[in-house]
């Protein structure tokens, strides 16, 4: 999860190549062959003259319990068999601290679809609590994978922290429209999640600066500048992204953040959760999944890796891709190991493979 001043909502997004991924159960793959990877004129494919181009942009009217909302989405490039489609973090970042895929995953003509969920973005914001609920959230998925005519021959799908929980969810109620399933950096027990916060992450701080950070939240004082002075020297340059200088998507997309999403969802604390989703908790339907999962984390992420690792091992189609030297923001921290690993595990599924040998 994400939050702070500097990261706006850094906390839950829930709250070197090598990649220390390995497949949990032995490799099964399929005898077809797929088509060869997509031609440059086919992955950017020339535009029909006789239409207004908006650059793959596609707003899309979603229907609620409180009325018609849109949500924005943008594709980039074109692949019939692979089409990813993104979920972000927070609750309430945007798409942009995705950007960086940009740089990667064309090589190998794949095809992935920026969105912002409602209350995020460029997206419509109800300003209604109400609104920010997870099985609403799955059923606004629902809605976009129909208006973007995703199936199970193509729809891949990557959820992020909290985007994390969410596609997971989906594909509780939905798999049979998945061609393959992403959790990136999130655990899949928020009771878990706030014990390995509390009981690993915390005592890592200094005594001192964790004992005035606990006094912070106890008085529920968490406009205080000095709370996010302490998280952001001691703990987010640890867990949350480990680079000297934060990268301009990210520090954009959470600079964006609807911070009644977060508050709503996730809580106001930065270690652990107190929202809506305190007792969510998939764990023991793990095994239902039978759709390819690949289950990333980051050896000092804010999530516990040896559960990521976990989930990888429960479903019934796993890979666990544990990043060496990632955090939470992995995709950045830990950037080649996880777009070899998120590349070379989409492209196995594309062949066949439930399995991939990352």
């Amino acid at each position: 999860m994400l939050t702070s001043t500097r990261f706006a909502a850094l906390a839950l997004l829930l709250t070197g190549l090598a990649s220390c991924s390995q497949p949990t159960k032995p490799a099964a793959t399929a005898s077809a062959a797929p088509a060869s990877a997509p031609s440059l004129a086919s992955y950017f494919p020339e535009p029909d003259s006789s239409q207004v181009q908006t650059g793959g942009v596609q707003i899309i009217p979603i229907t609620t319990p409180k009325g018609k909302f849109n949500v924005w989405t943008k594709r980039f490039g074109s692949n019939p068999r692979i089409k990813l489609l993104l979920l972000n973090g927070g609750p309430g970042a945007t798409h942009e601290y995705f950007e960086c895929l940009e740089s990667f995953l064309p090589q190998d003509g794949i095809e992935f679809i920026y969105y912002d969920q409602l209350g995020c973005g460029n997206s419509d914001n109800p300003k209604d609590t109400s609104m920010w609920s997870l099985p609403r959230y799955v059923e606004e998925v629902e809605q976009v994978r129909q208006a973007l005519k995703l199936d199970k021959d193509n729809f891949y799908l990557l959820g992020h922290s909290w985007g994390g929980i969410l596609a997971a969810e989906y594909a509780f109620k939905y798999q049979q429209h998945l061609k393959g399933l992403v959790i990136s950096n999130m655990m899949m027990s928020i009771p878990e999640y706030n014990q390995y916060a509390d009981k690993v992450l915390a005592p890592q701080l200094k005594p001192a600066v964790l004992a005035e950070i606990r006094q912070i939240e106890a008085k529920k004082d968490f406009q205080n500048p000095r709370y996010m002075q302490l998280l952001e020297a001691n703990f987010y340059n640890e867990h949350l992204c480990r680079l000297p200088q934060l990268p301009e998507p990210m520090t954009r997309s959470l600079g964006k953040t609807n911070q009644s999403l977060y508050v709503t969802m996730q809580g106001p604390s930065e270690f652990g959760a107190s929202g809506k989703l305190l007792n969510w908790n998939r764990v023991p339907d793990l095994p239902k999944l039978a759709v390819p999962v690949l289950s990333i984390g980051g050896n000092h992420d804010t999530m516990d890796p040896k559960h990521m690792r976990m989930v990888a091992e429960k479903v019934q189609h796993g890979t666990a891709l544990i990043c060496p030297n990632g955090s939470h923001m992995s995709m950045y921290d830990d950037q080649q190991a996880y777009m070899r690993g998120l590349r070379q595990w989409m492209l196995g599924v594309d062949k066949g493979e439930q399995q991939v040998k990352l």
